[in-house]
């Protein structure tokens, strides 16, 4: 009987919650109807735990096993039971992590606090859900706390019998439950973990009915329930990259989009990253989101529904390049692609409609190429799905990024699919550029005057000098420092320039694969892609 929870004991829980959803994974996923009878979460809550379990395995031991087992658990976080999951872990975390001794009470605590930080992931809850559960289980251990029974085996077994109680219950909560005859497959889930718990601090795991709480009526949740009303995907990434404001704007954003939004963040080695689930129809537009809010990665798109993909049909499908000078034109042009040419201040959005429908295409990709016309595409897209066409437009913010999203495209593909691999690449791609400076400006580098030579990555500033050579030489450094296997260049009306770059790299940075592109006038001196 443990008096507290040390790391060892976190590492025998995290197992035992492996093995315990192992054996119940296909129960659980036969009770799935809520939030959609996808029939996965066991399989997701699963695949979490497993994430989770799997980063202590390789931990170093430098730091808590409570914060290695929330981390890896919110990265590899799946379904919207899963990042919930997460999230009630992290929560564990944020309690328990520094705790000098983890008894009944700060274990309490830390339970309560968990569960309303998942109340707070999720854009929307419901009651009778998992997060009802999760919150029944902490209001129980944290009764008992105040109750005197404040032992550690007195805790879990009070927050286990609570989250039971409340699963129980779940079924004449929601009426996608009561139709179907079966508790919430989440709460369910979670109850399995906190009897994991139990048996940890105990020595003994609570014996009970499989799943125990399903009611004593006709097993309605055996009949294959029918898919969700109308189109429809599970969208989900880790966001790299940005920062609590942005993954506000973004969670506003999704919300708008779609349901079932959950967003959970966590601290990595390599700063905060955040696990995004939503489900929404216009995929595009869910992914366009994180690309604005920072760096999506390991996308995925599962459909909620059957999805018949039709063979791409000649003139199906379309891709719009917008290019600021003719040699980008030219550039775009050789890609197969319509490309519309215009100084980037002279960008109209009746123009780029217009340069929609002209293609002809039912669906069409809108690559703006450049972060200031953005806005001005995503209004055209609006109007032009107004008029029955299926557009989206990959926020690429730099023509590298543009060719990066090209080099992947892919029209024998599912359009959904490809836009996600688009946008992938797109967002995978750094870039830069070297300017001149037209006017007298306060910088993130400093103050500049007309004249001066900026260097900017990503849309900031980070060099000022009077050569271009030197400046495009220290922002390639500063790129590189990163990694990077192939470098971009795009080089304006001085051919020189191009030339000292390519230099730099074959003497400074030899591993680095080179392309090199003519950008003629119009275009800035130098763009630079880094992937």
């Amino acid at each position: 009987m443990l008096e507290a929870l040390d790391e060892a004991a976190v590492g025998r829980w995290s197992s035992a919650v492996v093995d315990t959803l192992t054996r119940a994974r296909g129960r659980l996923d036969e009770l799935n109807v809520f939030p959609v009878p996808d029939g996965d979460t066991g399989t997701n809550l699963l695949m979490t735990a497993q994430a989770g379990d799997a980063a202590l395995t390789s931990a170093d031991g430098t730091e808590s096993a409570w914060t290695v087992l929330a981390r890896g658990a919110v990265l590899g976080a799946r379904g919207n039971s899963g990042v919930i999951l997460a999230q009630l872990l992290r929560g564990l975390a944020d309690g328990l992590a520094g705790a000098p001794r983890v008894d009944g009470p700060v274990l309490a605590d830390a339970l309560a606090a968990a569960a309303g930080a998942a109340y707070a992931a999720v854009a929307d809850p419901a009651e009778g859900t998992f997060l009802t559960v999760a919150r029944a289980g902490a209001d129980a251990a944290t009764g008992s706390v105040a109750e005197g029974q404040t032992a550690l085996a007195d805790v879990v077994r009070a927050a286990a019998e609570g989250a039971l109680t409340a699963l129980r219950a779940t079924t004449g909560q929601l009426a996608a439950l009561r139709d179907a005859g079966v508790v919430d497959a989440g709460g369910a889930g979670w109850c399995l973990v906190l009897d994991a718990l139990v048996g940890t601090v105990t020595g003994t795991t609570p014996a009970r009915a499989p799943l125990d709480g399903r009611p004593a009526r006709p097993r309605r949740w055996s009949v294959p329930a029918a898919p969700a009303p109308g189109p429809g995907s599970e969208v989900q990434f880790l966001l790299a990259d940005s920062d609590d404001a942005a993954v506000a704007r973004l969670q506003a954003r999704l919300a708008e989009l779609g349901d079932c939004l959950v967003v959970v963040g966590v601290d990595t080695p390599d700063g905060r990253e955040w696990n995004v689930h939503v489900h929404v129809s216009d995929v595009g537009a869910a992914v366009e989101a994180g690309i604005e809010a920072g760096r999506p990665h390991r996308i995925s798109v599962t459909p909620l529904a059957p999805v018949r993909a039709p063979a791409a049909a000649a003139g199906a499908r379309a891709v719009l390049a917008l290019a600021c000078s003719a040699g980008l034109a030219e550039l775009f042009g050789t890609e197969g692609v319509t490309v519309l040419t215009a100084p980037v201040d002279a960008v109209d959005e009746d123009a780029v409609l217009q340069a929609v429908l002209d293609t002809g295409a039912e669906q069409v990709v809108v690559l703006p190429n450049h972060w200031e016309v953005t806005a001005v595409t995503a209004r055209a897209a609006d109007r032009a799905r107004e008029e029955g066409r299926d557009v989206v437009v990959v926020p690429t913010r730099s023509a590298v990024q543009g060719l990066a999203a090209l080099a992947v495209a892919d029209p024998a593909r599912r359009f959904g699919d490809d836009v996600i691999a688009m946008a992938e690449a797109a967002a995978a791609t750094r870039w830069a550029e070297v300017t001149v400076a037209e006017e007298e400006a306060l910088t993130s580098a400093g103050r500049c005057a007309p004249g001066d030579v900026l260097g900017s990555a990503e849309g900031d500033v980070v060099v000022i000098g009077a050569d271009p050579v030197t400046v495009a030489r220290d922002l390639l450094d500063r790129l590189l420092s990163a990694g990077g296997e192939m470098a971009t260049v795009v080089v304006g009306e001085e051919p020189a320039l191009g030339d000292a770059v390519c230099a730099h790299l074959s003497a400074v940075h030899p591993t680095v694969e080179v392309v090199r592109y003519p950008g003629g006038a119009g275009a800035v001196p130098l763009l630079i892609g880094v992937e």
